[in-house]
């Protein structure tokens, strides 16, 4: 998934059908001059849904397609005849959307599951025909009901990506490339920070055919909660994973440190985020032997004694499948 492909905020204006008007029709005939009202109701106006779809990644289709529009209902007919309703607008977004009102910027919905639908915005309603206004004291009704008005309306519409499990660090600690390891996904690798500027997702295979979807967020530096560096913009992302993976690089000068300042970001930016599973894996471990591991692993774990702690390398391979271990316990817990 490229940075150019790659959108996850969009405002969109929207206006759904207005709704057609009823008839006002007398009924004529060859032996019937003076036939009563049998004008039909009016259609409804289009509505303006989105659809969940668990094949689209991003919301860059909907990059060119601000404004959306909704066909309007026909109107009523003679001989009760129902006008045909407004062709719905139908817009599809990945899994895990999130729809807020510009105005109050309160969420309106969430689509999480695939082909799901939610009317966005409600067609109005068709009018009713003069047939519905028949009464004892007037018997041919020359009046009929106009259709609804349509409903306009902006929407801000955010993507939070859905996977199982989130990579969490400072940038260049090693996320993506241990994404491009141990997954099909081939995020841009650079010796630079904040090469990854989009989250990156990649399916990773288990044990058989088990498997479980990791995604690669950009990196927090301290503040991130308050807008500095990408911000908000990445953050949201993770309050839909299950599980978080902690990844500090073995040349860290304080893990216990970084651990804290990147759960502390977490905790400022939403407090539910410290209630998910978490397992810290110190990256980049390729050049040290077993006796410098050994002494960092007893620094660590005196400093944060109950999360789950494994030494990796995505050049090496050290310990990959067994942190694929820990996060598949993680994940089933």
């Amino acid at each position: 998934m490229s940075n150019s492909s790659f959108v996850d905020y969009i405002k969109i204006y929207c206006r759904s059908g207005h709704g057609g008007g009823g008839s006002t029709h007398l009924h004529r005939a060859k032996n019937l001059a003076k036939g009563g009202p049998d004008g039909g109701d009016g259609g409804r106006g289009g509505h303006i849904i989105l659809k969940g779809n668990r094949n689209i990644w991003t919301l860059l289709h909907l990059r060119y397609h601000r404004h959306v529009f909704a066909a309007v209902g026909e109107f009523g007919g003679a001989n009760h005849k129902h006008g045909s309703d407004g062709a719905d607008e139908v817009l599809e977004v990945p899994l895990g959307t999130v729809v807020r009102d510009e105005e109050t910027g309160e969420v309106a919905f969430e689509i999480t599951e695939h082909d799901k639908e939610v009317i966005v915005v409600e067609g109005g309603q068709g009018g009713k025909g003069n047939a519905h206004f028949k009464t004892s004291t007037n018997q041919t009704p020359r009046f009929a009901q106009p259709g609804g008005e349509g409903i306009e309306k902006c929407f801000i519409i955010e993507l939070k990506v859905l996977a199982d499990v989130g990579l969490v660090g400072f940038p260049n600690a090693g996320k993506s490339t241990l994404l491009s390891v141990v997954s099909e996904a081939k995020p841009e690798i650079a010796d630079y920070p904040f090469t990854t500027l989009v989250p990156n997702l990649g399916m990773v295979q288990y044990r058989g055919d088990r498997s479980f979807v990791m995604a690669d967020i950009p990196g927090i530096i301290e503040g991130a909660h308050e807008g500095k560096g990408l911000g908000h913009r990445f953050l949201r992302h993770i309050e839909r994973n299950s599980a978080l993976l902690f990844m500090i690089p073995a040349d860290s000068n304080d893990v216990g440190k970084e651990y804290q300042i990147l759960l502390n970001e977490l905790r400022e930016f939403n407090p539910e985020l410290i209630d998910k599973q978490r397992i810290l894996a110190i990256s980049k471990c390729d050049m040290l032997d077993e006796e410098l591991m050994a002494e960092m692993k007893a620094e660590i774990e005196a400093v944060l004694p109950r999360i789950p702690l494994i030494f990796i390398s995505s050049v090496s391979g050290l310990g990959i499948q067994a942190l694929k271990d820990m996060i598949w316990k993680s994940l089933n817990d």
